[in-house]
């Protein structure tokens, strides 16, 4: 098995997934339903786990029949367990189709 050097110099064994260095800002992408509160939904749920959210982190995609909308969000994360706590919220919402 190869070995590969990360970017803060550590080795990494080929086909491991590289650790995340916390806080840095990192993008979530959740897709569902395009109905008229489901941006104000997912907003809520970043709030709610990564402070206040500006309209400059919050990017929109509808798809190409307008079915679905993808909203990405760039966030300051700060650890595993806050992002494992949005995962967890967002699908509870039952509104999220995917979160990526």
């Amino acid at each position: 098995m190869s070995e590969l050097i990360n970017s803060s110099g550590n080795v990494v064994a080929e086909g491991e997934a590289p650790k995340i260095e916390f806080p840095c800002d990192y993008p979530i992408k959740v897709i569902g339903h395009h109905t008229e509160d489901f941006q104000s939904v997912v907003i809520e749920v970043m709030t709610k786990h990564a402070g206040d959210i500006t309209e400059s982190q919050v990017s929109l995609r509808a798809s190409g029949k307008g079915t679905f909308v993808s909203i990405t969000v760039m966030i300051t994360a700060t650890g595993e367990e806050q992002l494992a706590a949005i995962f967890s919220d967002l699908k509870a919402t039952g509104r999220v189709k995917m979160v990526l």
